[in-house]
């Protein structure tokens, strides 16, 4: 007995510690319970002691939502004492203390308390008292929502707010959902919800509002159950007129036709209902309505070569209207097609040629300039010479200087070079010199007088 004690207050012990939590000799499973009214809820205790080492006194005591207390049980080892008004709904479950409720009510929510006073065999006078309290809801099951439109008529966007409301008849705590085309709805601008949730405010009504609505339901103790849904029809438009055909050729608002063809025009826009249309024939001089409805039938070799056309569209429940004018232009669509393509071929050859022609006229002057005037080139001319004609004896440059005259470059390098001791390998690295210097002088001829010459003077 007194060993079992002890590994009881180890494992006390090393829960302290690893969870800092103070051990427990009983343990409640959930501090809230939801009970479903006209069903049995049990109030489990988990004891954390060995029962038969220990006397025990305790009871059960509820507290109900006006704040009254009642003691509904009464216990010790041997005995227990349970509230005659609740004799025959109470079930107290031993050794462990658990309660049990059967057939719940409303009455029965509140908070429930236990208190234990326990005493072990071996701790003779030492009572530890332990206390637990449930807070216990009871709740009908929710039935399925039903859902209500006013008006209930389709409404014009704009001009009417639309009210939903979404009632239940069975059902406590209810939450209230709202979803159109299986989205849900939140407050908006627009959207404005009750408190509760149970009725949703449209103001005002527009075209994107329209389509299915549902209201879903739920509670404590019931699944999410949703009601049937109710279509909103909202009158809107015209919106996005637009006139249309697929004969000829398109050029934003012109269309153009070869001579004698049959041409069909289809006006269409988003609108509900469907709009009323009309086609007018407008020219310099008069205005004429020629068709009503959403499509026109044009005979090419009856109109002049030019003519503007008018599609109107008109919603006779919104009282909006629309309009989209054109021009048809009768002429061989043939020669327009060819005078497109033979433009684009010309355009297309100039380009060409204009490329290739500056692509060769610059390499032509790239090749020129690298061959004529890179001073790399001249400056390496003058060191392949042979050795003896680099020392041969200095010229004055009057002995035969018929040969001399032209273009001379004088190259600077960086550094200190004697000409005399420079190898074949040293002039060999020039290539990699990058700091040069040159400057260019012309050497003209010019063939002085000869003295008999200047005395004939």
């Amino acid at each position: 007995m007194e060993a079992t004690r002890t590994t009881v207050l180890c494992v006390c012990s090393v829960l302290f510690v690893l969870t800092d939590v103070g051990c427990e000799l009983i343990h409640i499973r959930s501090s809230v319970h939801h009970g479903t009214k006209g069903k049995d809820l049990l109030l489990s205790v988990d004891a954390r002691f060995p029962l038969d080492e220990a006397e025990i006194q305790g009871s059960w005591s509820h507290i109900n939502v006006n704040g009254a207390s009642t003691i509904l049980v009464s216990f010790n080892k041997e005995s227990k004492i349970i509230d005659m008004m609740y004799r025959k709904r109470l079930d107290f479950k031993e050794p462990n203390a658990s309660l049990s409720i059967r057939n719940l009510n409303e009455d029965d929510e509140g908070y429930y308390k236990l208190s234990l006073n326990i005493e072990f065999h071996n701790e003779k006078g030492t009572v530890k008292k332990e206390e637990r309290t449930i807070h216990v809801t009871v709740d009908e099951l929710v039935s399925r929502p039903v859902i209500e439109k006013k008006p209930s008529y389709t409404v014009i966007e704009d001009k009417a707010n639309v009210t939903w409301t979404c009632s239940v008849e069975k059902g406590t705590r209810v939450a209230f959902r709202w979803l159109r085309d299986n989205v849900l709805l939140t407050p908006s601008e627009r959207y404005h919800f009750t408190q509760d949730k149970s009725k949703l405010l449209i103001s005002p009504v527009r075209k994107e509002d329209k389509g299915t609505y549902r209201c879903a339901v739920s509670n404590p103790v019931s699944q999410i159950i949703e009601s049937r849904g109710v279509e909103l029809n909202v009158y809107y438009g015209p919106y996005n007129l637009e006139v249309n055909s697929g004969q000829g050729l398109r050029t934003g608002k012109v269309f153009t036709i070869n001579p004698g063809e049959l041409v069909h025009f289809e006006c269409q826009a988003d609108s509900n209902p469907p709009n009323s249309y009309i086609w007018i024939s407008k020219s310099p001089n008069a205005t004429k309505i020629i068709t009503t409805g959403p499509q026109l039938q044009v005979k090419s070799d009856e109109l002049a070569q030019t003519e503007d056309y008018l599609c109107r569209a008109f919603n006779n429940m919104t009282k909006k209207q629309d309009e989209a004018q054109f021009t048809l232009v009768v002429a061989s669509l043939r020669t327009v097609k060819e005078k497109y393509a033979d433009d684009g071929r010309s355009t297309s050859l100039l380009a060409a040629i204009a490329v290739c022609s500056s692509f060769i006229i610059g390499f032509m002057l790239l090749f020129l300039f690298r061959r004529a005037c890179h001073p790399k080139r001249v400056l390496m001319n003058i060191y392949n010479r042979p050795f003896s004609e680099q020392k041969r004896p200095h010229r004055s440059g009057h002995e035969d200087a018929a040969d001399d005259f032209g273009i001379y470059e004088f190259v600077s390098i960086p550094g200190k070079m004697d000409s005399t001791q420079s190898s074949c390998k040293s002039l060999a690295r020039l290539e990699s010199i990058q700091d040069m210097h040159t400057t260019i002088y012309d050497v003209i001829r010019h063939v002085p007088e000869s003295p008999s010459a200047s005395l004939l003077k």
